[in-house]
């Protein structure tokens, strides 16, 4: 079994600086990310849809800049990328702190969307820079729980101290995430300046790997569609299925939901290094089954919880929901992005990236889209039967992956030679 420490001494000092600062720097994005629309709304006075219309605009722009942004990658390396979404995330975060018009918070949205369309495909080709292997895969692991471990307990603290009656809580917050952002700036222009995620410039003429020829391989297209659905199933109705549902059909309290939340994050944290050692060198899409399958648990315990309204066994079940939804998210998370990492070169990575960014956050638009359209309608059954269909249409997908990845790509490792 792989420890912490055999993990720590195997990363280059790069892959350190990297990992070190990841719980420190999200901190600030748990601080405001589940205050955002209540401070919209309730400390600036903003009408609830127009609150909600802005909010979608973080998702909606990060989309957009993500295909170009994946090319600028690429072509300019990811550092140089990752800074310029960092200072457009800085000055977002700091206008929202000042922001009593709606055409200011419009804009700070914006500038935060711009950040979020390029960090992702930007930090990920950072990581695949710096490491390979089977260590790729337990870094994504690693990094996921140190991020929902930042993002935890900036929440948590954000709960204890904004205050709706005093504006300048909500300032402070937003002023303290946009200050969080200037650590990955530090490291990127510190101790991460000498590290190359574009090819090394040569004579030959190297092909470019655009979209349309990436696109054209059907593992990208499996892989996406696979991605897009667990992101559609997941994590698209964690800000919107889940709480409607749990308010509505189940009727547990607020405070039950914010437990619920708590639970996820410390699942995440205390098993993602040991499910990590047990998945080592096993078949990554034979890995997803069982995500899908732990998910489709997951989301019956949650339909079940529904059949018995107002009632602790529906707050335990709401509990109990996110504690195994959180264990497939460890199994989720170190695959699928070492499985795009491992199809990209130097040449495409930032690219390839990129549709992995797009796949998520088209799955994440979809989902709560879905998700209000049956809620409101009184549809329960169907949504979580639409859920339960959709975990199993992961595995399927990932059966037809597996078929159109090689052995190495699939996290199987190669059989040691035998020196002589």
């Amino acid at each position: 079994m792989i420890g912490i420490r055999t993990f720590w001494s195997a990363l280059p000092t790069e892959g350190r600086w990297l990992l070190s600062t990841v719980a420190i720097q999200t901190l600030g994005r748990g601080l405001t990310l589940p205050f955002t629309i209540i401070y919209l709304h309730e400390v600036r006075g903003f009408d609830l849809d127009l609150s909600g219309l802005l909010m979608s605009l973080i998702a909606i722009v990060g989309l957009v800049v993500t295909g170009p942004g994946g090319t600028l990658i690429d072509r300019f390396g990811a550092r140089i990328v990752l800074l310029f979404g960092l200072a457009a995330m800085i000055a977002g975060c700091t206008l929202l702190a000042f922001a009593t018009h709606p055409a200011i918070a419009a804009v700070g949205l914006v500038l935060i969307g711009v950040n979020f369309g390029v960090s992702w495909p930007g930090f990920n080709a950072l990581i695949a820079a710096v490491v390979d292997g089977d260590l790729r895969q337990q870094y994504f692991g690693v990094n996921f729980a140190l991020i929902n471990l930042g993002i935890g307990v900036g929440g948590i603290i954000g709960g204890f101290y904004v205050d709706v009656d005093s504006p300048a809580t909500f300032t402070v917050i937003f002023l303290v995430d946009a200050i969080s952002c200037l650590i990955p700036v530090a490291l990127l222009l510190g101790p991460l300046r000498h590290v190359r995620t574009q090819a090394e410039p040569t004579g030959e003429t190297t092909p470019a790997g655009g979209y349309r020829e990436i696109l054209r391989q059907p593992a990208v297209i499996w892989l996406s569609l696979l991605t897009f659905l667990a992101m559609f199933i997941g994590y698209g109705q964690m800000e919107a299925g889940f709480p409607a549902y749990a308010r509505q059909v189940a009727e547990v309290s607020t405070r039950v939901i914010g437990f619920a939340f708590a639970v996820n994050t410390a699942v995440i944290v205390l098993l993602q290094f040991a499910v990590l050692a047990r998945i080592s060198g096993r078949r990554r899409t034979r890995v997803m089954w069982v995500m899908a399958l732990v998910w489709a648990g997951s989301w019956l315990i949650l339909g079940a919880a529904g059949l018995l309204p107002d009632s602790l066994a529906a707050a335990i079940g709401v509990l109990a929901f996110m504690g195994v939804f959180a264990f497939g998210e460890t199994l989720l998370q170190p695959t699928v992005p070492a499985i795009y990492n491992d199809l990209a070169s130097d040449h495409n990575r930032g690219r390839y990236n990129a549709i992995n960014s797009a796949a998520f956050q088209g799955g994440a638009i979809a989902g709560p889209i879905a998700a209000g359209l049956l809620l409101d309608r009184g549809l329960t059954v169907v949504y979580i039967a639409i859920m339960v269909v959709g975990c199993l249409g992961i595995g399927v997908l990932a059966t037809a992956l597996e078929r159109r990845i090689p052995a190495s790509v699939n996290g199987v490792r190669e059989p040691e030679s035998v020196g002589g």
